[in-house]
Parts: structure tokens; sequence; C-alpha cells
């Protein structure tokens, strides 16, 4: 086994995994998973920049991932940065941040990189099910971009657009500073419009519709299967591998687009950092099921960062 640490750092979140990698076997033995929202993607598609708040609370979890890396003894780390840092003119300030701190440079990767490395962090462990048709069509719905790959063992087309919770929020959920609460029809309206030319793009180069099984990654795919299931708190168990069906995701979608902050707030599985972009994302994938037709979405927690962690064994 290989001693590995992935950190994948979004728009919305940071992550790192830290795990034992046997290619061998297939074996991916997790020893440390742990997420923190940063924001980093604020204000990004507005401005063109990283601000500065956000970058001090990117470097602040990079200093803690620094020492649960070397308390664990990791021997290869590998710190990949998704699509706020691609579109940011001062991305040069947040590679020179990272590198002081975890003596790694990030690695801006593409969106099609960030295909790749999702769908092998999703779709490993389910390559020889019996019980999912495939092709699969893996979905990753992050903070400012939405990545496409279809595949079996092998991809087949991959596609990122930048359609994300965060950047959907931003874009069309907010006035006068903050997010409307709940949002005007109309702004319902630009966000579902976004999303379809999304969907038209990415049908372009990856044939979505070819797809058997929906594997839906990503926080709020994950928080709208814990509403669904209505936990009394986050739990990781529960939510791998469980499927939702299209019309709770609507339902859900429905109620998260026309409910208030507070209603949100306290839903019990509900982080903190997702209260004020889950509505947008839900939007996201519910658009993704009615367009390819999906009667279900299959939730998987194992995502890129399982993917950069397989890169580095």
């Amino acid at each position: 086994m290989t001693r590995v640490a992935a950190i994948d750092c979004g728009t919305n979140s940071i992550r790192l995994l830290v795990a034992d990698a046997d290619p061998g076997t297939g074996e991916l033995v997790d020893l440390d998973r742990r997420m923190t929202i940063v924001r980093l993607g604020q204000g990004v598609d507005r401005t063109g920049r990283l601000a500065p708040e956000a970058l001090e609370r990117t470097f602040a979890a990079c200093r803690e991932y620094a020492a649960v890396i070397k308390e664990h003894g990791a021997e290869r780390l590998r710190f990949v940065a998704t699509s706020a840092s691609r579109d940011a003119e001062n991305r040069d300030d947040f590679v020179r941040g990272v590198l002081d701190i975890l003596g790694v440079e990030p690695e801006v990767i593409t969106g099609d990189q960030e295909a790749e490395f999702s769908f092998t962090g999703a779709t490993k462990e389910l390559t020889g099910s019996d019980h999912l048709d495939r092709p699969y069509l893996v979905v990753d719905i992050g903070g400012g971009s939405t990545e496409f790959v279809v595949g079996d063992e092998q991809v087949r087309g991959a596609r990122s657009v930048d359609v994300g919770c965060v950047r959907m929020t931003e874009r069309h959920l907010v006035r006068d500073g903050a997010v409307t609460d709940p949002p005007a029809e109309e702004q319902i309206a630009a966000v579902r419009a976004d999303i379809e030319r999304a969907l038209d793009l990415a049908e372009e180069s990856v044939p979505l519709r070819e797809a058997r099984t929906l594997v839906g990654l990503a926080g709020s795919v994950m928080t709208v299967s814990a509403i669904a299931q209505e936990l009394p708190e986050y739990d990781s168990r529960r939510i791998h591998h469980s499927r939702v069906p299209r019309e709770k995701v609507r339902e859900i979608t429905e109620w998260l687009l026309h409910s208030t902050h507070a209603e949100r707030a306290a839903v019990p599985s509900m982080h903190p950092g997702r209260v004020d972009v889950i509505a947008a994302g839900a939007l996201v994938l519910l658009s993704i099921m009615e367009r390819i037709g999906a009667e279900e979405v299959v939730v998987s927690e194992h995502d890129i960062l399982d993917g950069i962690a397989w890169s580095l064994a």
C-alpha cells in the first residue's frame, strides 16, 4: 500500500483525503477525509479576481490540512485546484500561498482533467457491478462548474461547463449584495435558462442521453440525498450509494427555491456553508435529470478526491 494525500480545492470548498491505496486490489482505505467551506470563488464571476478574505480562509484550511498530512505520514501529496482558480487573474497569489504552506504547487487543472478524475473516483468501485446499467453519466456539480463524463470502464466523452451552485447564485440570485430570500420567479427562470444553455453545450461533445445510470457527485447532490432521507444529521454511510428518484429531487428543489434562509438553515443535515447556494445546486441536478430522462440519481461520496488519490498510487 502507498499512503497518499489528495487535496481538491474548488469554488466553494476545499477537501482533504489521506488514504492507503493498493493498485493491485483496487482498494482505497480512508484514514482521514474532511471538508471545509472556504468560498474561494467569492465574487470571481463578477470581478475576475480571488478576494483577499477568500484567500485567507483557504490558506487557514491549508495550514490545518498540512498538520493532518504530517500526522499521518503521507508519502505523496497532490493538490488540485479547479474552477475558481482557473478563472482568476490573481491566481499566482493563490499558488504562492499554497506552496509556502504545503510545499507543493497547486495544479490548476482543465475542466476535462477534472472530469477524468471525477469519473475514476466515482466509478472505480462500480465497475463490474451487476445492479447498475452502463454506460454511466457522472455529473460533478461544483461551486463554479459542472463536469459531465459518460463512460463504462473507459471515458467516452467529457465536458466541463460554467454552471455551479455558487456561480448561479451570485449571477442570478443576489440583489443589493445579498441572496434574495426567497428568489423571485424571474430570478429562478434566469438560472434555469443558464443551465439549459450549459446542457446544450455539454451535449455537443458528450452523449448524455446514452447513459443508463446517472451518478451524482459533490455537496449539492449529497445534501439533496440527506434531505430526501430526512437524516437527523449528515451521515456519509447512508448517503453513499443512496438513490433519489427524480420526483423527490423535484419536490426538494421546489421547496429549496421557495424557502427562506432560516428554513433552509433549520434542515439538520444542511452544512451552514451551503444554505445560500443549495437551491441553485439542486436545480442543476434536477435539470440534468429532466434533460436525459433519468428516473433516479445514484449518489456517490467518492469523486474527484478519490480520483486524485488514485493518480498518486
